[in-house]
């Protein structure tokens, strides 16, 4: 995975990059290799070892579903999003879209701090 700054930024990246992965889903079947590069040609380097229990855990939440398709003369296991993956991504674009916003506001949004009670104490 990308390191930026001598940081491993890899549990901020994963949520992006299960969502880059399902919107690649939702266009056309996509297969490991075939991710693994599409992720890097963004900057991310992903691993088999990473990518394969990502695609297993969307799929048994029901985002993907895959079926063993044969390419080239082998055998290979491919990904497609399902209606609930495509809900998914389709709300993942607004709050996406809204974070996006936030995070290039030249000066951010207050955080609403908690009420005191009139002992002043945070309710």
């Amino acid at each position: 995975m990308a390191d930026v700054n001598g940081l491993d930024e890899k549990d901020l990246y994963a949520g992006l990059i299960k969502l880059h992965i399902l919107y690649h889903a939702v266009h056309e079947p996509i297969f490991g290799l075939g991710i693994i590069e599409e992720l890097a040609r963004h900057g991310y380097r992903i691993s088999a070892g990473t990518l394969y229990p990502m695609l297993h855990g969307m799929e048994r939440r029901g985002y993907v579903q895959s079926r063993d398709e044969s390419m080239d003369g082998r055998r290979r296991r491919v990904y497609t999003a399902t209606a609930l993956g495509k809900r998914a991504l389709t709300a993942a674009k607004l709050k996406v879209s809204e974070l996006f916003g936030e995070l290039f506001e030249e000066e951010p949004t207050k955080i609403p701090r908690p009420k005191e009670n009139r002992h002043g104490r945070r309710k």
